[in-house]
């Protein structure tokens, strides 16, 4: 068995989406990791690296500066036949992995199948439903399974220790059907959401994106990143890049801190996973409470000066 996973990267370094896609490949068979990109040797070297992949496939071509799912998926096609063909294709369930695998999918007339987090065999993997309150076992017969990954259920991979040949491939065409145009990046010194360690986010009850000074001071001190509810999104307290949830962000940190959150499936839907949930909302009957480790039944504006008070008295 053979699977091929789709790196994720930003041309200079591997994301450490990647990592946890490989550790889902390893369950399937040998793994291959497809770099494709621009000017993105480095990120090859860092794949080749990981432990327990096999071979890199690096696609260094200026049609791959920018990953549009339009030219990348037809490619990975053409991969598939010329390498002796791969029974299992995977990327991580992120933007990239949800833009690019349904193209991939229908290209090859198979089916995707979203957001595995288990794999019970070659054939049979485990995937949220209902917002991650019931989990499916489904099987595929395609010859070719065509899968996402939810990352949160999956260790990464040791980013050291491997030794895999990289081999540079040709092909890349332009499809002339999308062309990149421009994009806006929301610079932050504190960690991305997906991969920090701590992660403490605001709800509805912030009242205001003016309020988030409060969540952003505690964060500084404790090296975490913030995040939001849909509620505090839609209600336009901070923009949607924050947003944790269903239709947001899938995150798994150490700790989680809920703020003023009422915890609602679509927002448990992106957190449940974290290893410790702390939940501060002043509703003793909110249901973060049923999912959260510790609780604190407290008015925020109280909590969060205090809690940041007693940090400084660590530091």
């Amino acid at each position: 068995m053979s699977a091929l996973v789709i790196a994720e990267h930003d041309n200079a370094a591997l994301k450490p989406a990647t990592l946890n896609t490989v550790t889902a490949g390893l369950e399937l068979g040998d793994v291959t990791v497809l770099v494709a990109g621009s000017g993105c040797k480095a990120v090859a070297e860092a794949a080749a690296k990981v432990a327990g992949v096999a071979k890199v496939l690096l696609a260094d071509d200026a049609i791959f500066e920018h990953p549009l799912a339009e030219n990348l998926a037809p490619f990975i096609v053409g991969l598939a036949d010329d390498f002796g063909g791969f029974d299992h294709i995977l990327a991580p369930a992120t933007t990239l992995g949800k833009n690019l695998m349904p193209r991939l999918a229908a290209l090859l007339d198979v089916q995707q199948i979203s957001e595995i987090s288990g794999i019970e065999g070659a054939d049979t993997f485990v995937r949220p439903i209902y917002a991650g309150n019931a989990m499916a076992t489904v099987k595929s017969n395609d010859k070719i399974k065509v899968l996402t990954v939810r990352i949160t259920a999956f260790e990464p991979a040791m980013a050291e220790g491997g030794s895999a040949g990289i081999e540079e491939i040709s092909g890349a065409e332009d499809k002339g059907i999308a062309a990149f145009v421009s994009q806006q990046l929301t610079k932050s010194e504190r960690p991305e959401l997906t991969s920090a360690g701590i992660v403490i986010s605001g709800g509805r009850g912030m009242q205001s994106g003016d309020n988030f000074h409060l969540l952003e001071k505690i964060a500084d001190k404790l090296g975490a990143a913030v995040g939001a509810s849909r509620a505090a999104v839609d209600a336009g307290f901070v923009s949607n890049d924050y947003q944790v949830g269903q239709t947001g962000k899938v995150v798994a940190p150490d700790l989680y801190i809920a703020v003023g959150i009422s915890g609602a499936i679509q927002h448990l839907a992106g957190m449940k996973d974290s290893k410790v949930i702390v939940a501060i909302n002043k509703d003793e009957d909110a249901p973060i409470f049923q999912v959260a480790d510790y609780g604190l039944v407290q008015d925020l504006f109280e909590a969060l000066p205090q809690l940041s008070a007693e940090l400084d008295k660590l530091s």
